[in-house]
């Protein structure tokens, strides 16, 4: 017979574990959610449907990471960013900060495949969590942080309730800081997080007050190097041109790495949230940090998993939409 010490510690341990499971599972995902459901091959179907897509459109990858970003911000991560419009109930999708977003067709065709091989199985919130990730490890061939999965998807979206909750390019540090903190997210996730903006391109609306116009008397921004604007002036006449684009990240905008954090040191971070990163101690700190390239790679992984975790829907709240795009 077991001593009534050894009992205890028996005890203890198993509370130790079931602890442990219940707070990984306190938000209801889980990795590999789909292989303990009836569609198994789920993940890889996401995975290799966006490769594809990405090979044809290397854009993409920025353009998901953005759209879960998106929204992620407005109502949790429940793919309300996905609705369409019904009437003249304007969604998310028809929001100022919204308009320039893409990958719709993408994430639709995805969610047309799945439905196909197990029909009601897979959400449009998962498809867009999965997807994002995947189309950002393209070019390595294997994924760069875990998705837990199991998200349900929400079946409201309004457009009045993106400002407010959309960080702008606009923004000072203190307004991104209480943004992010809304949403359970610290000075470390909204510096790594940034770092997204080390692929993919901008408007040249979204930046060109700091180049003609800073504080309304014909100045650039004192805080921007001036041969950066120099170069971006080139790129973007006054006024701005609503079609033209450039670099977020000079150089190296088709490669997910660290150089947004050395390029943010040269003072060439493109928008003022960018150079924002560079007025608080411990954001800056976290920004010399992370220019080592495998000190982002780790933080930014765990900082999507906090992200794509915020707000979701799980159990039986919520519903699998047939059509990523309208409820059933």
């Amino acid at each position: 017979m077991r001593s009534a010490r050894e009992c205890l510690l028996i005890l203890l341990v198993s509370l130790l574990v079931f602890g442990v499971v219940r707070i990984c599972n306190a938000d209801g995902l889980r990795k590999n959610f789909y292989k303990q459901t009836s569609c198994p091959q789920a993940e890889n179907v996401v995975r290799n449907l966006t490769r594809i897509k990405v090979q044809a459109n290397p854009a993409l990858a920025a353009k998901l990471i953005r759209m879960q970003f998106h929204d992620c911000f407005v109502r949790g991560c429940d793919a309300s960013i996905l609705l369409d419009r019904v009437g003249t109930d304007q969604t998310e999708k028809d929001a100022r900060p919204n308009l320039s977003l893409s990958g719709y067709d993408e994430i639709n065709d995805i969610k047309s495949k799945l439905e196909q091989a197990c029909p009601g199985v897979v959400s449009c919130a998962d498809i867009l969590a999965l997807a994002a990730r995947d189309a950002v490890s393209f070019p390595s061939r294997t994924p760069l942080w875990d998705v837990l999965t199991g998200r349900r998807d929400g079946n409201v979206s309004l457009a009045s309730e993106v400002n407010g909750n959309i960080p702008s390019p606009f923004s000072d540090f203190s307004t991104l800081k209480q943004l992010f903190v809304k949403k359970g997210l610290n000075v470390n996730d909204l510096v790594a997080l940034s770092g997204a903006h080390t692929i993919g391109f901008a408007h040249c609306g979204t930046f060109s007050r700091r180049l003609y116009n800073f504080t309304g008397k014909g100045d650039a921004d004192p805080s921007l190097n001036a041969t950066y604007i120099e170069s971006l002036k080139a790129q973007c006449p006054n006024p701005a041109n609503a079609q033209t684009t450039v670099e977020m990240d000079p150089q190296s905008s088709g490669s997910f790495d660290s150089s947004y954090f050395n390029i943010l040191v040269q003072n060439k971070g493109l928008f003022q949230s960018d150079a924002a990163l560079l007025t608080d101690k411990a954001s800056s700190k976290t920004v010399q940090q992370l220019r080592k390239p495998r000190a982002f790679l780790d933080e930014f992984g765990k900082s999507m998993k906090k992200m794509a975790a915020i707000g979701v829907l799980t159990g039986k709240a919520g519903e699998i939409r047939k059509q990523c795009g309208v409820v059933n």
